[in-house]
């Protein structure tokens, strides 16, 4: 097929018109009553939000209503663990493995 740039566009029958111009997943019918906002215009960028947004929102105010972690018990700990006389019950560990378990399945 051959393209020549010289020749001039064709005029589109009245009958094969729409009544403004065409944007991706907008109906026109809707184009044409004015039903779509100003937003939607030829050449603009449109973005839409999917729920992740109000999902991170609501994992934040869960995480912030946990107490803060009190650090010198955390060294406290390190250092008990390190020295090797942190010395936890087997039913205390069975419980916190079980506990993990049931909170986080194995995959």
């Amino acid at each position: 097929m051959r393209i020549d740039s010289n020749q001039s566009a064709q005029p589109l029958a009245e009958s094969g018109r729409n009544s403004g111009p065409a944007v991706a997943g907008v109906d026109p019918r809707a184009v044409a009553s004015g039903r779509v906002g100003a937003a939607v215009s030829l050449g603009e960028d449109q973005a839409q939000f999917s729920g992740s947004h109000e999902q991170v929102q609501a994992l934040v105010a869960e995480a912030l209503q946990f107490p803060e972690t009190r650090q010198e018990k955390v060294n406290a700990l390190r250092q008990v663990v390190q020295e090797g006389s942190y010395q936890p019950g087997s039913s205390r560990v069975a419980d916190a493995l079980f506990t993990h378990l049931l909170v986080e399945p194995a995959a």
